[in-house]
């Protein structure tokens, strides 16, 4: 098993950039293909980015395409999101999921098996 915590979420400005942490502890994270999704009150859970165990294939929403970059560094157990141009629709508490099974282009949330808490990310306009 393995536990997932989130950081980096914050208050910024339309057009401001915010990059977000998700450290894994309990289990290497190299075993779990990771994503972010992101959900704004009254919404759905929305699938944004997800990347492989390598790291060499990495999926977007197209609302956050040339925008948000997914990456991970396995030797520190952590995912990162990169948020620039940042708009207000983009509001939502961020989570981080992990994968156990095979396969990295997962979009919806009940093909992962294990959560972070979140952290809030708030763009003023």
């Amino acid at each position: 098993q393995v536990q997932l915590v989130e950081s980096g979420g914050g208050l910024v400005q339309a057009g401001g950039s915010l990059r977000l942490s998700c450290a894994a502890s309990g289990r290497t994270l190299s075993s779990y293909a990771m994503a972010w999704f992101r959900q704004a009150p009254g919404k759905e859970r929305e699938f944004v980015a997800s990347i492989s165990r390598s790291g060499a294939i990495k999926f977007y929403v197209d609302s956050v395409k040339g925008r948000f970059t997914i990456a991970r560094d396995n030797a520190k157990n952590t995912v990162y999101l990169q948020m620039n141009s940042l708009k207000p629709e983009d509001t939502a508490v961020y989570r981080c999921a992990a994968r156990k099974g095979p396969g990295s282009n997962y979009r919806t949330p009940m093909a992962y098996d294990y959560w972070g808490q979140g952290t809030q990310v708030t763009v003023s306009s």
